[in-house]
């Protein structure tokens, strides 16, 4: 049991088949699985904090998959067996859930969710007042998981249920009141059109509880009502199905702004009024000039696959420092964090797929944050005579880019994939027109210059699969092709790694 409870460790989360599925795979959060998992989690926090279970306070919340009752029933019913009080938050988004350990002082909380991952998928997230767990953690409470029969308590924990994402949606609202500081102080979005695409996840509230709320048109918003079917398209920012919707939204309703989020609201992208998207680097140029602002020399940290053009942008016109790190977003996270406990200013960790935390908001990879700082700033620029596009008017972005996913067939797909990096590395710093990068902390980064394709490539080791993504740019037409053929003899003589048709 312990080695199967430790696959459903997924980096920070713990996830796996919940419902039944189209693939027929057995569903692994059982209600016993859960159970565990929550003593585990029961006896972790008695350790973390030093307190007796009695004096611990849970809050729950959970995002709108079809499995998302059943679990937190059981895990509700779990902790309160062993005497920990709970604070049922009903639908809730993962940044939602941790801000209640600072407006609800709990102990700790957790969200049901799985992020973007299909219908019959589903997961745990844990917070306290410090953060998101580390995989550390996740690890522990796992190995407990499977040491704890029960925690029996003399005493049965105190429930009670709350509305906690009025006070979340509040708490936005006096943001933009704040930042945007118009005449009409509580109607600051008069005049402004903005629609939302919730993927039918729990980011809806946005449209009514704040957009809405503050004078906004959101008429032309989709998929506002939670469906844990997900019936029109993934709730995820970086899905081409969902940005089409998005895009198609806004200029169907000639909006000033379109908003996607993923299904738990940890992360977002935008369209500006054209339909053009505003994600991927584009959003990382756009929360960088955000969060500088009164940073002067600050640090961005970014995830690894961050393009040239957009380093350029920060280093040159931004004036401030680039940090490329690890993918993942609480490895940025914690880089962030780590840089500004040795001196550094560091306001941001951003990654491509839209995951940003501001040191403002504590550290938080938190989507609807992330868009309210944007609609304050696009109602600063609009007074100016200015729109969104404008900030990013110096990103040089790529002309062409491709991922590639390599399977490695070897069956420590760890100790092989690092060695196919070693030798990579290596292999690259012999040939003429390709540059090792010496800021890469994952994998290995070649450029390449003009005459060999003026662009570069990523090949890194996926964390938990077997598989090494490649992914490559260019700032020229045919430029990805001709670095893949430089590339191709080596990856070919790579018996280990599987190209896909």
């Amino acid at each position: 049991m312990a080695s199967e409870l430790m696959k459903l460790k997924s980096g920070t989360d713990i996830r796996g088949i919940a419902s039944e599925n189209p693939e027929r795979k057995n569903i692994e959060l059982t209600d016993e699985v859960i159970r565990k998992i929550s003593l585990g989690f029961s006896c972790f926090l008695q350790q973390k904090t030093g307190k007796n279970l009695a004096e611990l306070t849970v809050a729950i919340g959970r995002d709108s998959r079809i499995s998302g009752p059943r679990i937190c029933e059981t895990v509700t019913q779990t902790l309160l067996s062993c005497g920990i009080n709970v604070i049922d938050c009903g639908l809730c988004s993962t940044p939602a859930m941790f801000m209640t350990t600072i407006d609800l002082n709990a102990d700790a909380s957790i969200e049901i969710t799985a992020s973007h991952h299909p219908f019959y998928r589903n997961g745990l997230k844990f917070f306290t007042k410090d953060g998101g767990f580390d995989g550390g953690d996740i690890e522990f409470i796992l190995r407990l998981a499977e040491e704890q029969k029960d925690l029996p308590q003399n005493i049965h924990g105190n429930f009670k249920k709350t509305d906690y994402m009025s006070q979340y949606a509040n708490r936005l609202c006096e943001l933009i009141k704040k930042g945007v500081d118009d005449k009409y102080y509580d109607y600051p979005l008069r005049g402004f059109h903005i629609v939302v695409d919730a993927g039918n996840g729990v980011g809806g509230f946005y449209a009514k509880d704040v957009l809405e709320k503050l004078g906004a048109d959101t008429s032309g918003s989709r998929f506002l009502e939670p469906d844990g079917m997900f019936p029109n398209h993934v709730p995820n920012p970086e899905d081409e199905t969902a940005m089409a919707s998005v895009c198609e939204a806004v200029l169907k309703s000639q909006a000033d702004l379109g908003v996607i989020f993923d299904t738990d609201v940890d992360r977002a992208g935008a369209v500006s009024s054209d339909g053009a998207e505003i994600n991927r680097n584009r959003l990382v140029a756009i929360a960088s000039v955000i969060a500088l602002e009164g940073n002067d020399d600050g640090t961005i940290v970014t995830d690894s696959i961050t393009s040239s053009g957009l380093k350029t942008f920060i280093e040159e016109t931004l004036k401030a420092h680039h940090h490329r790190y690890k993918r993942g977003y609480k490895n940025v996270i914690n880089e962030a964090i780590r840089l500004n406990e040795f001196g550094h200013n560091c306001p941001l960790a951003i990654e491509t797929s839209g995951h940003a935390a501001m040191r403002e908001n504590y550290f938080l990879d938190d989507g609807a944050y992330l868009v309210t700082k944007i609609i304050i700033k696009m109602a600063q620029l609009k007074k100016e005579g200015k729109t969104l596009s404008d900030l990013y008017a110096d990103l040089k972005e790529p002309v062409e880019s491709r991922e590639i996913r390599l399977k490695i067939t070897e069956s420590d797909f760890k100790a092989y994939g690092e060695k196919v990096i070693r030798k990579l590395t290596a292999y690259a710093r012999e040939q003429q027109g390709m540059v090792v990068a010496d800021d890469s902390f994952e994998g290995v980064r070649v450029s390449f210059d003009k005459e060999n394709g003026n662009g570069w490539f990523l090949l890194r080791l996926s964390v938990h699969d077997p598989i090494m993504p490649l992914n490559v740019e260019s700032d020229e037409a045919g430029g990805v092709e001709t670095i893949l053929s430089k590339l191709m003899p080596f990856i070919l003589s790579c018996e280990g790694l599987q190209i896909p048709n």
